[in-house]
């Protein structure tokens, strides 16, 4: 059970990881592909990565305190 608990976590620290790095901080994903944008919300693809970087953390965490309890 500890091991594939252990699988898991990697697995999901390594997307999470991903997900941290590809964010750009400021103007967006516009700004990574030469695009233009005024506005500071999160839209589409942004809006998903951020949405996702919050669930994947948290997923992250509750598979550690698991681990611990096991």
């Amino acid at each position: 059970m500890n091991e594939i608990l252990l699988v898991v976590q990697i697995i999901v620290a390594v997307f999470l990881s991903f997900l941290i790095l590809i964010q750009v901080k400021g103007t967006g994903f516009g700004r990574v592909w030469g695009g233009m944008s005024n506005s500071f919300s999160r839209r589409g693809l942004e809006g998903l990565v951020f949405k996702l970087t919050f669930i994947i953390a948290f997923l992250f965490l509750l598979i550690s305190t698991i681990t611990i309890i096991v």
